[in-house]
């Protein structure tokens, strides 16, 4: 039996994702949560051998929630189920080792193989998802990344150096090296194009 807890915010559909899924007779939906605080407790209380995450939930997004189980050295595989074709969000689903990154709207039959395939160790990624990442790759590095992530949450470069552990003129610089990779020129623009890629 494949234990399961579903995470999303959306009752009706995490709701009728539940109902689906029982119905299978090999997978047993253990556990559901509506953001992403109550999910993280449940995994780690209840163990589950998979977790469907959506990306966007209150309080955690499913990224970080994966991102934190990576560390901790879960057991739990994570797909993530989501509406976004961002391809940032693709490229950090991957580095936090997410065993599936599937949309939304395939079928529950679909989604009941994709469970199947991840339980014996393969993964499943939609094809969209990749072409949408191949196309659109990251131009930043993990440190102009970290740098624009606190300018967006309203750093200033003093702040920045000294949460870094940087000189104020090492931050000027890394501003202007992500201005420059994507073509902006203000912070506003830079944090708008990051964001609406899933960069940040």
């Amino acid at each position: 039996m494949i234990n399961i807890i579903i995470a999303e915010d959306q009752r009706m559909l995490r709701g009728a994702l539940g109902s689906l899924l029982d119905l299978e007779e090999d997978i047993n939906v253990i556990g559901q949560a509506e953001n992403g605080e109550e999910a993280l407790k449940l995994i780690l209380a209840l163990k589950p051998d998979i977790c469907l995450m959506d990306i966007e939930m209150p309080m955690k997004s499913g990224l970080e929630i994966a991102e934190e189980l990576k560390q901790s050295g879960s057991s739990c595989r994570i797909i993530i189920l989501t509406t976004f074709a961002r391809p940032g969000y693709f490229e950090r689903a991957v580095e936090a080792d997410v065993q599936g990154y599937l949309l939304k709207d395939g079928s529950s039959d679909d989604l009941a193989a994709a469970i199947r395939r991840v339980m014996e160790g393969k993964r499943e990624f939609s094809p969209e998802l990749v072409m949408s990442h191949m196309r659109d790759r990251n131009p930043l590095t993990d440190r102009e990344r970290e740098i624009l992530h606190l300018i967006a949450s309203g750093k200033t470069a003093k702040e920045i150096s000294t949460h870094l552990f940087l000189s104020p003129g090492t931050v000027r610089n890394y501003t202007s090296d992500i201005f420059n990779k994507l073509n902006v020129k203000n912070r506003i623009e830079a944090i708008s194009i990051a964001e609406e890629k899933g960069w940040i």
